[in-house]
């Protein structure tokens, strides 16, 4: 019969290329798969034209949510207000392309390759970034690259009240406090120094307290109510699949189905969104990102203060010695 060392031996033999399965397959299966699903653009123009240009968006079934609209006026209205990735406007000097290198450069050169591929060769299309990315970061690399080391930022916040032996409201107010200078911290590098944000510097800097806030809420409240266990299991969530699923290097509606909506119902894709919101968009379609870090938020801290734990083992007590027996 296998001793004790020899079976643990084994299951870390066998858990080792599990974990390593699952990271391949959350990171690589998602950016192997990236292509258009219900993506909302925007057509804006006299009515016949118009129609004919909705019609070649939706021969790619299932691609493209398409919103009309008056003129153009009105598709940059919905485009700051992140109705819309783009739009496209007909004008007798041919198709207008609107986009929004802020919310997507990845969806902005998708819709500049369709559009121009929809018109004859001679057509020419004229492009307008109407909510450009920062020139600190064109591409939007930094602000990618950004989900990871939170989600990472909060799994040690959390981790580390954890083994700390931090209870209640000291936990809780420890939570905080880190969070609060993490964000703190992340703005300086990423909007003062990189110059990858823009907006109001102390609400970037809440954003990104929020998002570590919720991240390391949420791995201490499991921890609380799962033991050690739950540290693994908010590792699972918040770093396996928040990260790759967040949608922040592309967008959520380029994931494969349910993956793009998962990512925004957990901390790193929600914290990725309400940061474009704030830095590039004055917060314009913000609400459903703030209720998603609110509610982790508040479960975590809730777990952390009133989590019931097993009560330590008592002392073992040492039995009465008799008297000893005089002569």
């Amino acid at each position: 019969m296998p001793t004790a060392p020899n079976r643990r031996a084994v299951a870390v033999i066998l858990l080792i290329p599990l974990m390593v399965t699952l990271a391949l397959w959350a990171f690589a299966w998602p950016a192997a798969r990236i292509a258009p699903r219900d993506l909302p653009v925007g057509v804006a123009g006299p009515a016949s034209a118009a129609q004919q240009l909705e019609q070649r968006f939706e021969q790619r079934d299932g691609a493209f949510d398409v919103h009309r609209f008056d003129d153009e006026a009105a598709a940059r209205t919905a485009i700051e207000d992140r109705t819309v990735y783009g739009a496209v406007v007909v004008t007798p000097q041919g198709p207008h392309l609107l986009t929004a290198s802020a919310a997507s450069p990845v969806v902005s050169q998708l819709l500049r390759e369709a559009v121009t591929a929809s018109v004859p060769e001679d057509t020419p299309v004229r492009v307008t970034d109407v909510v450009a990315a920062p020139p600190g970061d064109p591409r939007g690399s930094a602000l990618g690259a950004s989900v990871l080391p939170l989600a990472l930022a909060g799994m040690a916040a959390g981790a580390v009240v954890t083994l700390m032996g931090l209870r209640g409201a000291r936990a809780a107010v420890t939570l905080i406090g880190a969070a609060s200078l993490m964000g703190l911290a992340a703005t300086a590098v990423a909007h003062s120094w990189l110059g990858a944000l823009t907006g109001d510097w102390w609400t970037v800097a809440g954003v990104l307290a929020l998002t570590v806030l919720a991240i390391g809420s949420a791995v201490a409240g499991l921890a609380a109510l799962f033991g050690s266990r739950g540290i693994g299991l908010g590792a699972l969530l918040m770093v396996l699949l928040g990260n790759p699923f967040s949608g922040v290097t592309s967008a959520p509606e380029l994931l494969p189905e349910p993956v793009g909506a998962i990512g925004q119902w957990l901390p790193p894709g929600a914290g990725g969104s309400l940061l474009r919101s704030v830095a590039f968009f004055d917060g314009s379609a913000a609400g459903a990102a703030v209720l998603t870090l609110s509610l982790w938020t508040l479960f975590g801290l809730a777990a952390v203060l009133f989590a019931r734990r097993a009560p330590a083992p008592a002392e073992p007590v040492e039995p009465a010695r008799e008297p000893a027996l005089t002569g």
